[in-house]
């Protein structure tokens, strides 16, 4: 059965570019972005790991470490990785593991049979993955259409602030900007709880600045 939103996400150990990945033991109190290819040496797949490492910075001030996944191994990666290097102006300081097995392709649901990636390759996924090792994000992105990594920023962001905060993110929210206020809270408790203030568009629709900004 495919991995669902609040699941337990499997542990597992395995190859990868950077040695022997023991995947909770790494991950350890972070959050996580791991995201699979089909192949080493795809032209798509080369731009993204190289804005993921170009993104460093981005996901240290979150508290997000990145892996990603391909069914070739070792060696091809860090071929691979030079050329990554090389073409996209930056230096890919995570791992890539090697799954040659497809253990961890099969845990996790990427290998997808009617995928234009064929029976075997895996798909484009990408799992945000919280320090309870509990899935909050999945996507899956077609062959064609490089993945965008300012909108799964933007979904860490989203996730952080919720996590803690009684409010939920409208449509094209960006960090910094009006929150929604969760239904379960009273519109009077609401601007007890939001100092800032409380804007009643309709009983059901509250909204307040961002309440950690």
């Amino acid at each position: 059965m495919a991995l669902q939103l609040g699941d337990q996400v499997p542990d597992f150990t395995q190859k990868s570019s950077a040695g022997d990945i023991n995947f909770y033991e790494w991950a350890g109190d972070s959050w996580v972005v791991l995201f699979s290819h089909p192949a080493d040496y795809t032209p798509v797949c080369t731009t993204e790991l190289g804005t993921v490492a170009k993104y460093r910075a981005e996901f240290d001030k979150r508290n997000v470490k990145t892996i990603a996944l391909s069914v070739d191994g070792v060696e091809s990666h860090k071929g691979w990785i030079g050329d990554i290097n090389e073409t996209q102006s930056t230096s890919v300081d995570y791992p890539i593991l090697a799954d040659e097995d497809k253990k961890v392709s099969e845990l996790y649901g990427m290998i997808h049979p009617n995928s234009s990636t064929g029976n075997t390759l895996t798909v484009r996924s990408v799992f945000l993955i919280d320090p309870n090792k509990k899935l909050r994000l999945t996507i899956t992105y077609p062959a064609s259409t490089g993945r965008n990594f300012d909108e799964i920023l933007r979904v860490i962001d989203s996730l952080q602030l919720t996590d803690y905060h009684k409010v939920a993110t409208p449509a094209n929210w960006q960090d910094g900007g009006d929150c929604v206020v969760v239904p379960s809270i009273s519109t009077d408790d609401a601007k007890q709880q939001f100092p800032k203030g409380v804007t009643e568009v309709k009983p059901y629709l509250r909204m307040t600045p961002q309440p950690n900004k």
